[in-house]
């Protein structure tokens, strides 16, 4: 007789402290998502629209220092949670993301918004190691993978929330999408309140009197552990499925807004679900908003995440990444494949799948290496895959999006080459008339424009090579899976 409890007896006896921690991580990624989904488009959006119109090479600059500073730092800031306390590691946190909130509403000019991104990135990067040493203390071994699903349904249901709050206050103003976001932190001062830290035992490595001294000790303790070889090799093998995963957030949502036809979609909705007004909006060519189709993959995990992690949960931690890999890249190559939005959409579902398979995973993976004092550290280290991948993408991103899928630069090079426009004469144009001017001298509707210019130069090539590297990060952890761990079983 099989007595292993069920997953909702597990979750009824997870602890105070865990719950608080998976309501805080609600709301934290509510603001950041609510800013993260539309922040792409408001980047490079026309002036007019009221973004900031920058370029894909200074939107993938921004996104790669932001990489380091909110990936890496928390290698260092991970030691201070388990020293100090999460609970005030958190408190700290929140001071810097509510600054930057603030600039990023404020500043428009690349360096002043460039600061207000930084902040951000910092707060993030001191925030995370306080909400996972909280969740990592407040389970156990045997019901690690159930946990941790529970704090990614959370995450998950924080990050589907944002984007739709968010995608209505833009349409009044930008700013109050990073007023909203400034608001959702600081509520989260009032959960402080309600719990005890489960801290864990004082770490015999941080015993000294001396203030500064324990300050080096515990800088050099987190510089010293990274390299351990077999924690290294894993966090720079996954890498490559963080350089993948980044682009639905960093770069779709700019294919989605420059190439994509929803319109089929809305219709299909309004007539399946007899609403005429719907249906008129699809007939009438209205298209989904790109944060509002990337964001379905926050609603994707959300419906699904319990059962795929009691599913995977039967599954090796390593094992269970390997296989969401490559259905990752298999979702992210079809999302980006056509101008269908319904085939997108099946891409986007693919791809959550395989990330609901690979990215909890790694948490559970990192928290088994790590000793108990030091899983604040560890789980600091979580973050270094996702630093390394989510800066060269961004780099690599923001590169081929700008020379082999931008519409805009694509129409003004047809303006060049096949109506004679000089190159002055056309980078003299708003960006917001470029395309109308094209679709005019080719007797062309806008949509129709569009497709002539997806079939010239084909953007959706550039999905190719991002999966590539995601398969071979899943390459190179099957190698890994051999050596470290069924090589030191044999």
């Amino acid at each position: 007789m099989d007595d292993k409890p069920s997953t909702w007896a597990v979750i009824k006896t997870f602890p105070r402290a865990l719950w608080c921690a998976n309501v805080i991580e609600l709301f934290e990624r509510w603001a950041y998502y609510g800013v993260r989904a539309l922040l792409s488009i408001y980047i490079v959006d026309t002036a007019a629209k009221g973004g900031l119109e920058f370029n894909h090479l200074q939107k993938g600059s921004i996104y790669s220092w932001w990489a380091l500073i909110q990936c890496l730092l928390p290698m260092f800031t991970g030691g201070y949670a388990d020293r100090y306390g999460y609970k005030k590691t958190m408190a700290v946190s929140w001071v810097l993301v509510i600054a930057g909130y603030l600039l990023m509403a404020t500043q428009r000019t690349y360096w002043g918004f460039f600061f207000g991104c930084m902040m951000l990135a910092t707060g993030t990067a001191v925030f995370k190691p306080g909400v996972q040493g909280t969740i990592a203390h407040s389970l156990d071994d045997k019901h690690a993978a159930v946990g941790w699903g529970v704090f990614y349904q959370m995450v998950n249901i924080g990050g589907f929330i944002g984007p739709w709050v968010a995608g209505t206050l833009r349409m009044m103003s930008w700013r109050y999408v990073f007023f909203m976001s400034a608001v959702m932190i600081s509520v989260n001062y009032l959960i402080l309140f309600l719990y005890t830290d489960p801290r864990p035992e004082q770490s015999k490595d941080f015993t000294d009197a001396d203030p500064v001294k324990e300050f080096f000790k515990i800088l050099w303790n987190s510089v010293v552990n990274i390299f351990e070889p077999k924690l290294i090799s894993f966090l720079l093998l996954f890498s490559g499925f963080w350089l993948m995963f980044m682009q639905l957030f960093d770069i779709l949502p700019n294919f989605i807004d420059d190439w994509v036809d929803s319109s089929n979609v809305v219709l299909a909705l309004g007539r399946g679900l007899h609403l005429q007004k719907l249906a008129d909006l699809g007939a009438a060519g209205f298209n989904i908003p790109p944060e509002w189709m990337v964001n379905l993959n926050a609603g994707f995990i959300i419906a699904l995440m319990i059962p795929i992690a009691v599913l995977f949960s039967r599954l090796k931690a390593l094992t269970s990444i390997i296989v969401g890999i490559f259905i990752s890249a298999c979702g992210l190559v079809l999302a980006g494949a056509s101008m269908n939005g319904a085939l997108c959409i099946l891409g986007i579902l693919i791809f959550s799948i395989g990330e609901m398979a690979s990215s909890p995973k790694k948490m559970e993976y990192l928290s088994s290496l790590a000793p108990p004092e030091k899983k604040g550290l560890y789980l600091g280290y979580a973050n270094v895959p996702l630093a390394i991948g989510w800066a060269v993408g961004s780099k690599l991103g923001g590169y081929l999006y700008e020379n082999f899928a931008d519409k805009t630069n694509f129409a003004r090079q047809v303006l060049q080459s096949d109506f004679g426009l000089s190159a002055e004469a056309v980078k003299a144009l708003p960006k917001g008339e470029i395309l109308p001017l094209l679709a005019s001298k080719m007797n062309l509707t806008a949509g129709e424009a569009t497709r002539a210019l997806f079939e010239r130069f084909h953007p959706d090539r550039i999905w190719i090579w991002f999966a590539l590297i995601g398969v071979a990060s899943m390459i190179g952890l099957i190698v890994y899976d051999r050596v470290f761990v069924r090589g030191k079983s044999a």
